[in-house]
């Protein structure tokens, strides 16, 4: 079986990651480190940043919106691919094709990416993305 080199971090996995408090952070740690020590990567979108930093400041404060940023400043195991105006556009028909799910806008642009890079597996507890086609790596 082949390792799998890329995964793709939700809003759910990277908050759960850095806030001690969540309920998946543990899960979220035990799934991350051995993937990036195996020399594994997580990709996710300038979306996912801004969504979880906003969910942060909610929910933490803004120390753990800070420590995020700090996160995916100093690793090397987190690549940010931005969503910009052809993926947009993308995300736009697909958001318009499939509203009998309740996809957020920035599910959409994850599906896209994910789509685009040929990701199959999200550190993510929502299902939207298994409805999607996905494998979801954090369970509620």
């Amino acid at each position: 079986m082949a390792v799998v080199r890329e995964r793709f971090l939700d809003t759910s996995g990277l908050y759960a990651l850095l806030d001690r408090r969540d309920g998946h952070h543990a899960a979220a740690r035990a799934n991350i480190t051995p993937h990036l020590q195996a020399g594994g990567r997580l990709v996710t979108s300038d979306y996912i940043v801004a969504e979880t930093v906003n969910l942060a400041n909610a929910r933490g404060g803004k120390h753990i919106g800070l420590r995020i940023l700090d996160l995916l400043e100093q690793s090397k195991g987190i690549r940010i691919e931005w969503i910009g105006r052809e993926r947009f556009e993308v995300a736009k028909v697909f958001f318009r094709r499939h509203t009998e799910h309740a996809y957020s806008f920035t599910d959409c642009t994850s599906f896209v990416l994910m789509r685009e890079l040929k990701l199959t597996d999200a550190l993510t507890t929502d299902r939207h993305f298994q409805q999607a086609g996905f494998r979801v790596l954090l369970r509620d």
